[in-house]
């Protein structure tokens, strides 16, 4: 059971981690738009293009891990029942 709820735990905080990091990106690339300098525009550009990429695989690691563990949870529970 600990272990049940560790895993969740660990799947949850890394989707919350990485919404508050996409949020961030995303604003910092928002607000690079303003920048006047081209060099500081194409250094943040990137900079936050690199942070929105990585926190969007952050949360698409704990959804790919919650769907597949609720899949061969259903899988189970269908082959117990025949």
């Amino acid at each position: 059971m600990a272990t049940r709820m560790y895993w969740w735990g660990k799947q949850l905080s890394i989707g919350v981690i990485s919404l508050f990091f996409l949020i961030f990106g995303i604003d910092l690339l928002i607000s690079i738009y303003r920048l006047n300098s081209p060099h500081e525009f194409i250094m943040g550009f990137f900079a936050a293009s690199l942070i929105i990429l990585i926190s969007a695989v952050g949360l698409l690691y704990p959804a790919v891990r919650i769907f597949t563990r609720l899949r061969t949870k259903n899988v189970d529970e269908d082959d117990s029942n025949q």
